[in-house]
């Protein structure tokens, strides 16, 4: 009689898992406007990366980061009395987080056309304004346009921003009252 033989147990080896960066053709999810704000507001708490951040007292000063889900992301540094003037960031969403110091922000309430002007006349009502003390912050969509600056008259204030999908300009405008003047346009290749 031939002796039976009883397959020994074995376990499933698990498959293979692969991770979705390594495939063709993945691109990671773009980060929503709330995820930008959330990845400037821990930034900002960095203390050790804040007090790295070389400061000049003429010039704003900046080192680029890694953002998230390849987000361009900046930590800036602004000398008393700087600001940035009217701009916007084109097609891309944005955050940021006042890690020292406190910023100001003018906003317009108010979607510009994409392109075909070279000066329009504001509505009233279409100004905004905030201040923005160490660890506040903010997320903005497509198209805003604002100021940033430091009114402070003798300390330097020190802010992360992030931006999805990276900067492909900033559009600078002059404001006199209600008139807002398209000035120039600038690239990436301008600022980094």
């Amino acid at each position: 009689m031939p002796q039976r033989v009883s397959p020994s147990p074995v376990s499933p080896s698990p498959a293979p898992s692969l991770s979705p960066a390594a495939l063709p053709g993945y691109r990671p999810a773009a980060p929503t406007a709330a995820e930008l704000l959330d990845f400037a507001r821990r930034t900002a708490a960095d203390r050790e990366l804040v007090d790295s951040l070389p400061l000049d007292p003429e010039g704003r000063t900046w080192v680029r980061l890694d953002g998230p889900g390849g987000s361009e992301a900046w930590l800036i540094g602004w000398p008393p009395g700087t600001g940035t003037g009217w701009h916007d960031h084109a097609e891309s969403l944005g955050a940021f987080a006042t890690a020292r110091g406190t910023l100001t922000e003018r906003s317009l309430a108010v979607r510009l056309p994409a392109g075909g002007w070279k000066t329009l006349e504001l509505a009233d009502g279409v100004d905004r304004s905030r201040r923005l003390a160490e660890g506040d912050g903010r997320a903005f969509g497509r198209h805003h346009v604002h100021e940033v600056f430091n009114e402070s008259p003798d300390a330097h204030a020190v802010s992360v921003h992030a931006y999805y999908p990276p900067l492909p300009l900033i559009r600078r405008f002059s404001r006199a009252g209600a008139v807002l003047r398209l000035e120039h346009v600038e690239r990436p290749e301008d600022w980094q």
